[in-house]
């Protein structure tokens, strides 16, 4: 007759192979459970869910705010005439060219940017007299973001009031568009590159001429 000792080891080794068994058909979960939160992590868990989200909408850093925007003239002030007129023609080209080829229909961003981009001219303008002039016209007539034509037309009548201080013609904006036609059309930001005319390509090996002299270049080894 088996002794009750002989039956409580059977049973223990029974139930081993049934769970050995067990383990064998389904292999451990690699999930856990937080002991002080109570949430699931792993297979089907909190980090999966976490993980498939970040799948679906990519985390991206956020920018840092524009600061700097207000304040006074950063600049000295500019003695040299010459340099000065130069400076001016070549700022209000790239001024007038900017509103003329701002968006149609701007977002709430893009009328943000043109507009901290007038007032960060104005603090940063390497002629600090002429900034300190520009920053009063901001303040007497505020930067108009609201479409290409109020952004254009609002720079053409600031320009204008500068025009009259200096007992200068004053513009038709009008027909601002053709003193600053850029004649680069609406053509897209990053245009297709074709096979072999990559401006990054560094082992190209069409012969490369100095624009000036005509000389051909020298090309290094590999």
């Amino acid at each position: 007759m088996i002794s009750r000792f002989a039956k409580s080891l059977a049973l223990i080794v029974f139930a081993m192979f049934v769970l050995a068994t067990i383990a064998l058909m389904h292999p451990p979960s690699r999930s856990y459970m937080d002991p002080w939160s109570g949430q699931l992590f792993g297979e089907g868990g909190v980090e999966k869910m976490v993980q498939n989200q970040v799948c679906k909408q990519p985390i991206q850093p956020p920018l840092p705010p524009i600061s700097g925007v207000k304040g006074g003239v950063i600049m000295s002030k500019l003695g040299n005439a010459t340099a000065k007129a130069a400076l001016g023609r070549a700022t209000w080209k790239l001024l007038h060219t900017t509103t003329l080829r701002y968006p149609e229909h701007p977002t709430q961003d893009e009328k943000d940017a043109l507009s901290s981009y007038f007032y960060l001219t104005s603090r940063l303008y390497p002629c600090g007299e002429c900034a300190a002039e520009f920053q009063l016209l901001l303040a007497k007539f505020p930067p108009q973001t609201s479409s290409r034509k109020a952004a254009s037309l609002w720079l053409c009548a600031v320009h204008n009031e500068v025009n009259k201080r200096l007992n200068k013609l004053e513009f038709d904006c009008a027909h601002l568009s053709d003193e600053y036609d850029c004649g680069c059309g609406d053509e897209p930001v990053t245009p297709k590159s074709t096979p072999g005319n990559d401006p990054m390509d560094l082992e190209d090996d069409l012969p490369s001429k100095d624009e000036l002299t005509g000389v051909d270049m020298i090309r290094g080894g590999r």
